[in-house]
């Protein structure tokens, strides 16, 4: 038992935070603006606690069972726990264009910020990095394909029209991930690993206490609940913190996609130290895919259900910035070799997102 304390520490603060946040909500709330945005950030922090356990034990089943399946249950984590956060906020308070913003700023987190930091930090230690290209090509199209019906040809469709091409929307992203999921574990498993020399494998190997499937599965769920707990409260004093303040309307979208991809950010950078960019590819763009192809469908069901459209259509300049993303992806990505300079490009483009949304566009 004390064992148990000592490793999962991090989520019993975040459950203690909870707790008490709820214990405390009236109380800080009626505090003002200011002392709303401190608990916010410390709410936030708390979130990043109780997921970095989740991904921790995601990690440790992902190298029990392995390529591909393991960055698929790396992906499909941070996934999760960002629709729980989406889902959540959006019940507080309801925004037309929160989950259009959340996914086109995860994509932006993921593969400018996630590939171009690890490939920058990668490629000054190690130069090029090698992995598969078939996965990189095939995420690509994918991603593409998925913004493309979602969040691209919404823009014109008739008002009149949009509960049936929610509810297409909702088909086709199914559809396609049922595929790409058999692709993924069966038929093409191999695109999305690569045959690394022993001493490469012997550099990257980190020592871990024997797996329990069981136990790494009820940590993950806990870590959910706690997270869900978490971000009821942040969407409430957030709210409260940034009225007036004259905040960028992306921010709140940028701290969601921020939350779940925090934990994928450390994992990334780990691999791409040990030499493992198969892992980091296989980490940033698969949960822009993940991120897209899972939390539309789960959103347009929310919508459908509760009879109030999301805006999905991208504004120009998101739609500009999503395709510059995807076709420098594209010819990088194209060699089975990372450098720092490719790395570079992504994360300037990054930094362009953060200018951008700082101008509030």
């Amino acid at each position: 038992m004390s064992s148990f304390i000592k490793q999962e520490r991090l989520l019993l603060v975040a459950t203690v935070a909870a707790a008490l946040g709820y214990g405390f909500e009236h109380a800080f709330l009626s505090q003002g603006r200011v002392v709303a945005l401190v608990v916010s950030l410390l709410l936030i922090a708390a979130i990043l606690l109780a997921s970095m356990r989740v991904a921790h034990h995601a990690e440790l089943l992902a190298e029990k069972v392995g390529d591909p399946y393991g960055t698929m249950i790396l992906t499909l984590s941070a996934v999760l726990v960002e629709v729980v956060v989406l889902a959540i906020m959006m019940t507080h308070e309801p925004s037309p264009t929160l989950v259009r913003d959340t996914i086109y700023a995860a994509v932006m987190l993921d593969i400018n910020g996630i590939l171009g930091l690890a490939a920058i930090i990668g490629g000054l230690k190690h130069g090029e990095q090698p992995y598969n290209d078939d996965s990189a090509r095939t995420y690509s199209v994918m991603i593409l394909t998925a913004m493309g019906i979602s969040m691209v040809v919404p823009e014109f469709i008739p008002e009149a029209s949009w509960h049936a091409y929610s509810a297409f929307t909702i088909g086709a992203m199914v559809v396609l991930y049922a595929v790409f999921l058999r692709m993924q574990t069966t038929d093409h498993s191999y695109f999305f690993s690569y045959n690394y020399p022993e001493k490469k494998r012997k550099e990257g190997a980190v020592d871990h206490a024997p797996v329990s499937l069981s136990g790494s599965i009820g940590v993950m769920i806990g870590g959910v609940v706690v997270v869900g707990a978490l971000a009821e409260l942040m969407s409430k004093s957030l709210s409260l913190g940034l009225q007036g303040s004259g905040a960028p309307p992306m921010l709140i979208a940028l701290v969601v996609a921020s939350i779940s991809a925090g934990p994928e950010i450390l994992t990334a950078l780990r691999a791409a130290l040990a030499n493992r960019m198969q892992s980091v590819v296989n980490i940033a763009m698969g949960a822009s895919l993940s991120t897209v192809i899972l939390t539309v469908p789960v959103m347009e069901a929310i919508a459908l259900y509760s009879g109030e459209p999301f805006q999905m259509a991208m504004t120009p300049v998101q739609t500009v910035m999503v395709f510059i993303t995807l076709i420098v992806a594209a010819i990088n990505l194209n060699d089975g070799e990372t450098n720092a300079i490719e790395g570079m490009t992504h994360f300037v483009l990054f930094a362009t997102f953060l200018m951008l949304m700082a101008l509030g566009l």
